[in-house]
């Protein structure tokens, strides 16, 4: 079931390759701090070891590289599914949405974050794709469903300021 965002945007355009990358770049700070959090709990866990190959059992290792994970995507996956930007999104005016406009569902959101890993990982050639078309979808815009567009600039509250009495002063005086 497709839901609306709460505030509907009309006039929203592609988001740039550029705002993205600075969206990616707040949004990878934010990760790496979340994935410290975990590998302290990790490490006061395993009494005061970081956990490795070599000295922790493999099922260990494995949970923890689980839980990496899967903060990552829940991360992701929250803020995209509830309306539609992270926090480094939010600072740049991006939101990803349905095709229709709409929020991404919880399976569209794994999807976008799935092949989003090797969208980035194979020198960045699913971002670089948007560039080589004109609806500037990455390849994992396209496969997920789903599109990031620019949204436009609130609009400056300069009437209220003009309305408003100056301080001490009443109207009519």
């Amino acid at each position: 079931m497709q839901r609306p965002f709460k505030q509907e945007f009309t006039n929203t355009t592609p988001a740039s390759f550029i705002k993205r990358l600075m969206a990616m770049v707040y949004d990878g700070l934010l990760i790496v701090a979340l994935l410290m959090v975990i590998a302290a709990i990790s490490v006061a866990l395993n009494d005061g070891e970081a956990l490795n190959r070599e000295t922790s059992p493999a099922l260990a290792v494995a949970l923890f590289r689980t839980a990496l994970f899967c903060a990552t995507f829940l991360f992701f996956g929250f803020f995209w599914t509830r309306n539609g930007q992270t926090l480094g999104m939010l600072a740049w005016r991006l939101r990803v949405q349905s095709l229709t406009g709409d929020r991404i569902t919880w399976t569209q959101a794994l999807l976008r974050f799935m092949l989003a890993i090797p969208s980035v990982g194979f020198f960045g050639i699913g971002f670089l794709w948007m560039l080589l078309t004109d609806e500037r979808l990455s390849l994992h815009d396209r496969w997920s469903g789903s599109c990031m567009v620019q949204l436009p600039k609130p609009e400056k509250a300069k009437k209220e300021q003009k309305e408003k009495p100056a301080k001490g002063k009443t109207a009519g005086k």
